[in-house]
């Protein structure tokens, strides 16, 4: 596959496996903020070239691909567009921060690592971040895997709070941490879990792994599946949207805030098994997820 235009402006460095590269991550250092500038994967794709991510498109340009973005950090939208304030609904402010990047602790081809510092309107860092992305080979045809792991650490020299539009009043709008938001479909878009079906019954719920499944206009079909690569005790619940727009995310803040003491620290991980095949059933998922742990 030949690399894309990087229409931010800077180089985006690529994950590859075997030769093919099969992501590309943009630091978004070119993007106006209110975009809430940060770096993003996109695109990802399969390995026979299916794009499995879209960024900055027309119905919420601040959607960057693979990315990890909070909407309410201590006063500060993280997550981009308008910002959610109780009692008043969606208002544009100018109150938007940025995610940059401090310095690469790895950089080969299929493992990124990184420290990336989370700067507030004013300027401050609220949060320092460890950041890993790795690829990995699949027994699987077609598949390949993807590592994400970030680890968030208050260095405001104060308590900070981590909130989205539900802890600021917006029933069931519990979006920030990571979030994936998928490509245009031909409308066949699914996505299950091992216990709920569909936007509405997946929603708000918490459990090991999220598939969603579609075919691009074109007629390729392709499988997301993310699976939380931590203890139960940290997942987070799914936020899904297909109706209104295609993506998929793990929400930190679902209705409360997650407060973080000073020099306090929140980890959270992801894998995903990306396939070009359509995902049919709660087995065929397990079975990829099985092999993609070996």
């Amino acid at each position: 596959m030949n690399e894309p235009a990087n229409g931010h402006g800077s180089e985006p460095v690529t994950l590859s496996l075997g030769g093919t590269t099969v992501a590309w991550y943009d630091d978004g250092g070119a993007l106006e903020p209110s975009l809430a500038p940060r770096p993003h994967l996109h695109p990802v794709c399969t390995l026979a070239g299916t794009p499995v991510t879209d960024a900055c498109p027309a119905d919420h340009r601040w959607h960057l691909g693979v990315s990890v973005a909070v909407q309410d950090v201590d006063g500060n939208n993280f997550w981009g567009g308008r910002t959610y304030v109780r009692d008043h609904g969606y208002q544009r402010l100018d109150d938007h921060g940025r995610v940059i990047r401090g310095a690469w602790l790895e950089h080969t081809a299929d493992h990124l690592e990184e420290r990336l510092d989370w700067v507030g309107r004013d300027g401050s860092v609220l949060l320092a971040e460890h950041r890993t992305l790795r690829a990995s080979a699949v027994p699987v045809p077609g598949a390949w895997r993807l590592d994400l792991t970030f680890t968030l650490r208050n260095v405001a020299g104060r308590p900070v709070e981590l909130g989205s539009p539900a802890t600021n009043g917006r029933d069931r709008a519990g979006y920030g941490g990571f979030f994936w938001r998928l490509p245009a479909h031909d409308g066949s878009l699914d996505v299950f879990t091992a216990d709920a079906s569909g936007e509405d019954a997946v929603h708000g719920t918490v459990s090991g792994w999220i598939a969603a499944t579609a075919a691009d206009p074109g007629g390729r079909e392709w499988s997301v599946v993310v699976e939380h690569g931590d203890e139960p005790s940290a997942w987070d619940p799914w936020f899904v949207r297909v109706a209104g727009y295609p993506g998929v995310g793990a929400s930190l803040a679902w209705s409360t805030p997650v407060s973080l003491g000073t020099g306090h620290e929140l980890r959270r991980s992801f894998r995903a098994v990306i396939v070009d095949a359509r995902a049919v059933d709660i087995s065929q998922v397990e079975l990829w997820l099985r092999r993609a742990r070996l």
